[in-house]
């Protein structure tokens, strides 16, 4: 899916959801925030990272009080200084999966890489000696009594498969209430999801007929609200469960309604609840659900998590919402905000049941037995005699029994989101009221975008949430699993698959003065005339925070920092020049003073105001002046940058050269002179030497043509030359077409070029047939006496590319010279009888 095609969808759904869902005094566009600065990984400081060998550091438990952070991960626990995670003094339990669980995991087909290891899903602190975890094992689940100070894994295990998933990605959730274990997940290999209660003395599970009470539902978080405390009616404490499941009611979704939706849920359970008595025997009496609605269509639960003031009344909810399966191809996130009251208000409100008919729940309008179903037992209900639950009619208990889904929705306080923020799926949320500081500011929320390591620290104010800043606290992209928010130690904790980081909460050094420092509305940071300090160690009556508008509290003469220092810029004119403006603010406006004017309309054709500055281009004489940058923010003004622009109309013209050098300037060109005039003669000997050595080569070259190669015996073996057949050397001129010839019938022998027959055949049977011999030479001409002219006609053919004919004849020549010749080639010859050929001769030898 393009961007543009994505962001059409997103405005319809959000004009449909306006129109067909739970409307909003506000848009979408105003339910939406944008981070105010943004802090990248290098630009962090005092981040502390924990790791080892283990992966997935997925469940945390903070113990401010004693200064330890317990942490389950991958095959091992480990109990960290909270103060300082890094500081070497942590302890370690390894608990590895058994190679036999392993092995069996990996024969029941899941994977050896990620599933068949002992995932720490539950780590709660059980009583005041002893920790209690519980881990997937393999696929075998386990849990484990562990003794807080000698932090070893007990002697027997105890089996796990009732208080925890077997699967290390299922939605899971669990709490320890006064000894008793509280878990809700799917248990079992192949069970139904469970709300259960174990660790008890009346072991409670869901009921699963002739209704399911829960449908394919995925669990995110619970909460214990502790109602009984300075209750008026003597009411129970309360267990509530969130998570996501199957709709069978009708919705008012404007999705195709042949698709199954999937709604938000949050359901309740009493702490005394101890069954029935005949009808849900270990089965719950109080359990009730009802659906929890932030803003259409996001309907996918993510995270849950509560806060309150010091007493149950004030409780608050926060939840992260994503869209639902049907814009699955979009990112979006949805934050709403939940009080008690109206929890408690929905789960006080008409009950629905299922029609066999029509297939769906609707509303039921019939009677109500007394006492009211599903409602612990109060003060009222002990008048009447109902002292447990194992009390209460069997009236009341079939109603239960077919009515676990009430009629009125949750829905956030206000009526609608706190923030809508598109591009992003928040998945864990971790909520603190804030200590010092401004006492009437809104409690601050830390949520996190998985898959791309970063942060977003927001705070609420009124009905909205401001995002302070986005920081990136992994290198690498991963998702956060878990978030803890430690006041004592001034920490957040943030668990993920590499390891743990110990983040500060307040930064305060970022901000350099007083307007920048007010504008944060950061709630731990706060401005004490001087600097920014952090509100937990400077003295409060002397700090300024203005959390609601941000905009409050400065002195126009202590708001703004020092004033930056002036740079100058020359150009030519026509020429573009940028002037950079660094915004450290994403909500800040840039504004471009000219001369101390903000004139800079009437040029908006050559000057442009950019996220990185402004760009003047095609730049002309008059645009020279003073530029003075300008980051506006709440009408708040901060100076940025200043500049000294300058036009030139042209490059400024060099001084004349002297017509007389000085004599300095005379001896080194001469000495100039001299190292080039050196450098030429060596090229020119250089270039002889060469030229020479290349001669040489190539005479060298020349004279190898000739070298005999390898010895080889030869059946070829040269004879004496004799007289007469020199004296027929003649007629080769006449015979030059007929090369194909080996011998000749006048007795003399032809010598061809190439290798000689092979001692396997006989050079005289492969001769052709006998010729017809020739005619004679002519005689010499008598004045050739010595016969010298002669002998250019008889050997010119020793350096052509042809052969000699040489012939031996009984027939005397009459010449003496001719003698004389015939002796000495004769002797030349026998010194070379015996020499080898090369394998190839060249044509041009004899």
């Amino acid at each position: 899916m393009s961007r543009g095609t994505a962001r059409v969808l997103m405005a319809l759904f959000m004009v449909a959801a306006a129109a067909m869902g739970y409307p909003s005094r506000r848009s979408a566009t105003d339910l939406d925030a944008t981070p105010r600065t943004t802090v990248t990984f290098d630009e962090l400081s005092d981040v502390r990272h924990f790791s080892t060998r283990n992966l997935n550091y997925s469940t945390l438990l903070l113990e401010d009080d004693r200064g330890i952070l317990y942490v389950g991960a991958r095959g091992a626990i480990f109990a960290l200084n909270s103060s300082d995670v890094t500081d070497g003094s942590h302890r370690t339990i390894h608990w590895e999966a058994s190679p036999e669980k392993q092995m069996d995991c990996l024969q029941k087909g899941k994977n050896n890489k990620t599933e068949c290891f002992n995932h720490v899903r539950f780590l709660q602190r059980l009583n005041s000696t002893h920790l209690y975890a519980c881990g997937t094992y393999a696929f075998h689940p386990l849990c484990a009594a562990i003794d807080a100070d000698r932090f070893t894994l007990p002697a027997r295990f105890e089996e796990g498969k009732e208080k925890c998933p077997y699967d290390p990605a299922r939605g899971y959730t669990g709490l320890i209430v006064d000894g008793g274990l509280y878990t809700a997940t799917r248990y079992e290999f192949r069970s139904l999801p469970d709300i259960r209660r174990n660790l008890h003395q009346r072991p409670l599970k869901t009921e699963e007929s002739p209704l399911h009470w829960l449908n394919d539902a995925e669990f995110v978080a619970s909460v214990l609200v502790r109602e009984s405390k300075d209750s008026p009616v003597g009411d129970d404490d309360k267990i509530y469960y969130f998570f996501t499941e199957r709709a069978g009611e009708e919705t008012t979704s404007f999705f195709d309604k042949s698709q199954v939706a999937r709604v938000a849920r949050v359901a309740r359970v009493c702490k005394s609840d101890v069954g029935g008595k005949k009808i849900l025997q270990r089965k719950w009496t109080s359990f009730m659900k009802a659906r929890l609605v932030c803003y259409n269509p996001y309907e996918v639960l993510r995270s849950v998590c509560s806060l309150d003031e010091g007493s149950w009344a004030t409780t608050v909810f926060y939840a992260a919402f994503t869209l639902s399966e049907q814009w699955r191809t979009m990112e979006a996130s949805a934050v709403c905000r939940y009080s008690i009251s109206g929890v408690q208000h929905a789960f006080e409100g008409p009950y629905m049941e299922y029609q066999d008919s029509a297939r769906k729940w609707s509303r039921y309008d019939g009677a109500v037995p007394e006492p009211r179903p599903g409602s612990c037992i109060t003060d009222r209900s002990r008048r009447k005699g109902y002292n447990s639950s194992q009390d209460l009619p069997n009236s009341v208990l079939d109603f239960v029994k077919l009515h676990p889904l009430m009629f009125e929705e949750v829905k956030p306080a206000g009526g609608e989101p706190l923030l809508v923020k598109k591009n992003v799926v928040y998945t864990r949320l971790a909520v603190s009221a804030g200590q010092g500081g401004h006492p009437t500011r809104s409690p601050d929320c830390m949520l996190s975008s998985p898959g791309d390591g970063w942060i977003h620290k927001a705070v609420v104010v009124g009905s909205s949430i401001h995002i302070v800043e986005e920081l990136q606290v992994f290198r690498d992209p991963q998702p956060v699993e878990s978030l803890v928010i430690s006041h004592t130690q001034r920490s957040l904790y943030v668990g993920a698959a590499s390891g743990i980081l110990q983040v500060p909460l307040a930064s305060c050094a970022r901000y350099t003065s007083c307007y920048d420092c007010i504008l944060a509305r950061d709630p731990y940071c706060a401005w004490d005339g001087h600097a920014c300090r952090a509100t937990a160690t400077a003295d409060r009556p002397e700090l300024v925070q203005d959390m609601q508008s941000g905009k409050n509290g400065c002195r126009s003469s202590s708001g703004r920092a020092g004033s930056p220092p002036r740079k100058n810029r020359t150009v030519l004119q026509g020429d573009d020049v940028l002037l950079p403006g660094d915004q450290r603010s994403n909500l800040a406006r840039a504004v471009w003073l000219l001369n101390g004017s903000e004139a800079l309309a009437a040029e908006q054709d050559r000057l442009r105001v950019g996220v990185d500055g402004l760009l003047v281009t095609d730049t002309l004489p008059r645009h020279s002046g003073e530029y003075r940058c300008y980051g506006e923010e709440q009408g708040l003004r901060t100076l940025l940058a200043t500049y000294s622009l300058t036009v030139l109309a042209e490059l400024p013209r060099s001084p004349p050269a002297a017509t007389q050098p000085p004599v300095a300037s005379q001896v080194a060109s001469d000495v100039k002179v001299a190292y080039i005039s050196a450098i030429v003669a060596l090229v020119v000997l250089c270039s002889l030497l060469s030229a020479c050595l290349l001669y040489m080569s190539c005479l060298e070259k020349r004279k190898g043509k000739y070298v005999l190669g390898e010895p080889r015996p030869s059946s070829v073996e040269l004879q004496t030359v004799s007289a007469n057949c020199l004296r027929k050397g003649h007629r080769e001129e006449e015979e030059e077409e007929e090369e194909e010839e080996l011998a000749s019938p006048d007795g003399c022998l032809r010598i061809i070029p190439g290798e000689a027959p092979t001692a396997a055949t006989s050079p005289v049977k492969e001769l052709p047939a006998a010729v017809p011999p020739l005619p004679p030479p002519p005689p010499l001409p008598a004045e050739l006496t010595n016969g010298v002219g002669a002998l250019p006609n008889v050997l010119r053919k020793m350096n052509g590319n042809s052969y000699m004919l040489l012939q031996q004849q009984e027939e005397p020549l009459t010449s003496p010279l001719y003698n004389t010749f015939t002796e000495e080639l004769s002797k030349i010859l026998e010194k070379r009888k015996h020499t080898q050929l090369v394998e190839k001769l060249d044509e041009s030898s004899v």
